[in-house]
């Protein structure tokens, strides 16, 4: 079973493989997802990896506050989305 992880804090020129390299040293890493802004396809600062759930565990461990191109990492187990209400 996979566990889905917030990667928060990341700098701004992060890649995937920077961040895939980085998790993979605490365990297999399934997919790597950094979020960029749709308007302007900057990046914005986060992301999820997903891995399998011991190894997913360890990362969070080892990762949380980790100093990564100078900015402490936040990472914790991805929540589902709060429902959002209709637009008008």
């Amino acid at each position: 079973m996979s566990k889905s992880l917030y990667v928060g804090n990341l700098p701004f020129s992060a890649s995937e493989d920077e961040i895939r390299d980085l998790f993979s040293q605490h365990g297999q890493v399934l997919s790597v997802k950094l979020i960029s802004d749709r308007e302007t396809g900057r990046p914005r600062g986060f992301g999820f990896v997903e891995m399998e759930a011991a190894d997913a565990n360890s990362a969070v461990e080892a990762l949380n506050g980790y100093s990564f191109g100078g900015r402490a990492l936040k990472v914790n187990e991805a929540q589902p989305r709060a429902p959002r209400p209709p637009r008008w």
